[in-house]
């Protein structure tokens, strides 16, 4: 083989000027939304919607119905709540239920702490924990009601008993379960820079477990609040006083049900305002602020 073809050099690629045209608006990206998309972006305006759609429903069917006495119409129901406000005790009866909810429901985050604490940082403390939730969080607060009627009497510390009940082993298991998954790295970490006990679990393991412990938060508001009404419906009166549970029950005897339903109204929209206002703006300032949920 010759040394000129040995030597022979690789073509060379021609080379290409494109000239880039203006191509204008591409896509939906740099479209202005429409009024109508404007307003469909907007989750409070969904959410009411749903609610009239619900409230129409409702209407006409106890319109369809035309039996008062078993289902009111919506518009009685409202009427029936407005007239609970203005004239009778509603709303007071209403603060009286938030406040021994709030007590049992934080005695209750208090002792899960205390238990979710001890689980992670002594294996004792891991048995008992496992032990404990096993056995009580299957058993409903509501049947440990005749006991502590019995222990505590008829009045708040019994309600306040089977709140803590209702609120401990929810937020105990979703805490210990949201410390467990933290990641060996993040523990590991905490442990080099020499973190023990509670300061171990205060700036390692709850930042890191917090989605969890939001879940059970939620979901130990949920039940406290189920359990209080329904303790109410047994007895809701003390010193004097009764709270939802008891004003539902009382106009159930009477038979106003236009006015039972106000009373469950009452309920659902404390129960809406807690998870879209209070545990709304807790989830913004924790978790989405640190970039852990979407």
């Amino acid at each position: 083989m010759s040394d000129a073809i040995l030597r022979r050099e690789p073509p060379v690629r021609p080379e290409y000027e494109r000239v880039v045209t203006n191509a204008g608006v591409i896509g939906d990206v740099a479209r202005p939304l429409s009024p109508w998309e404007r307003v469909a972006n907007v989750t409070a305006l969904r959410r009411l919607l749903v609610l009239a759609l619900v409230a129409a429903v409702w209407e006409g069917v106890a319109l369809w119905q035309n039996n008062p006495l078993m289902f009111p119409t919506f518009t009685a129901t409202v009427a029936a709540f407005w007239e609970a406000v203005t004239r009778e005790d509603l709303l007071s009866m209403a603060g009286l239920s938030i406040a021994t909810l709030l007590k049992g429901y934080v005695i209750g985050i208090a002792l899960a702490v205390v238990l979710t604490t001890l689980a992670v940082t002594t294996r004792i403390g891991d048995d008992i924990l496992s032990t404990l939730t096993a056995m009580f969080n299957p058993l409903p607060a509501i049947a440990l009601l005749p006991i502590a009627m019995l222990w505590f009497g008829l009045g708040g510390a019994s309600l306040t008993f089977v709140l803590v009940h209702a609120v401990l082993w929810p937020v105990a298991l979703n805490t210990h379960s949201g410390f467990t998954s933290v990641s060996d790295t993040l523990r590991m970490a905490g442990r080099n820079y020499g973190l023990k006990g509670m300061r171990y679990v205060v700036q390692i393991l709850i930042p890191a477990a917090f989605p969890s412990i939001l879940t059970g938060l939620k979901v130990g508001w949920a039940f406290a609040w189920r359990t209080l009404i329904a303790a109410e419906l047994v007895f809701g009166v003390s010193s004097g006083k009764g709270g939802l549970g008891w004003f539902i029950f009382q106009n159930r005897n009477e038979l106003y049900i236009d006015k039972v339903f106000a009373g469950l109204i009452t309920v659902i929209l404390i129960g809406l305002i807690v998870e879209n206002v209070a545990f709304r703006w807790l989830e913004a300032h924790t978790i989405r602020k640190w970039g852990m949920v979407r």
